[in-house]
């Protein structure tokens, strides 16, 4: 497992992925730091920040996952991989915790748009490390998801647009459930939004609910993704 996981942070690094992904992220988070909480000065609101933030992961996820399976494909590795004597957990997992590795190391590092916060005014740490906490969560959860989608398609391309849809959905499916008159049918589309799980951190409160909601979303998708992959090997 360690060996994969290695292999994983080595390739990110080997090729412009790696790179693409820290210096998409870093722009974008510095840009919507900036709207959201400089140019606001004394209104300025962290958790705006935070949740431009979550949207562009539509964009920035599948960078880290659409190669992570279609790669072993392309290079025709994948045969040597499955037969290779670790368990398919541990090979889906090293790859999960590559990519996971790859985005909490690029969100501690924009954590250095917070530093003015603090030079020129008062903040409440337990908010900031609440959205820290939810967007790591969401993170892992979305990831998890585009692992699963890697695993099941050949193309590059199909898995990061089919990563987007599906990360799309689980952003924006809470705002149509304002709409909807169908108690059930709201209550159902609300259960499923992420982003509406998130607003308790916002106000540096743990939301055990929340946080079991997100890590059982990883759990599902990366033991999809080993079922994948356990048919294929006996197919």
């Amino acid at each position: 497992m360690l060996a994969i996981y290695k292999r994983e942070m080595k390739a990110y690094f080997s090729t412009f992925i790696g790179y693409a992904f820290i210096a998409s992220f870093l722009i974008i988070s510095g840009v919507f730091f900036t709207l959201a909480v400089l140019a606001q000065a004394a209104d300025a609101d962290v958790t705006v920040y935070y949740a431009g933030v979550i949207y562009s992961f539509v964009v920035l996820i599948p960078l880290l996952t659409m190669k992570l399976f279609t790669d072993e494909k392309r290079l025709r590795t994948e045969t040597v991989l499955l037969t290779s004597p670790v368990s398919l957990f541990s090979i889906v997992f090293a790859k999960f915790l590559a990519a996971f590795t790859m985005f909490s190391m690029t969100l501690g590092i924009s954590c250095i748009n917070l530093i003015p916060m603090y030079v020129y005014g008062d903040q409440n740490t337990m908010i900031i490390l609440g959205n820290l906490l939810s967007i790591l969560l969401i993170g892992a959860a979305f990831i998890s998801v585009g692992v699963f989608l890697s695993s099941v398609t050949e193309n590059q391309l199909v898995a990061a647009v089919s990563t987007i849809a599906v990360i799309g959905l689980f952003l924006v499916i809470g705002m149509f459930s304002t709409s909807i008159g169908f108690t059930p049918l709201r209550v159902v589309l609300n259960f499923f939004s992420v982003f509406n799980r998130y607003t308790y951190f916002t106000y540096g409160i743990i939301d055990y609910a929340a946080l079991i909601y997100y890590l059982s979303i990883s759990v599902l998708f990366i033991f999809l993704t080993v079922r994948v992959f356990e048919r294929r090997r006996w197919a």
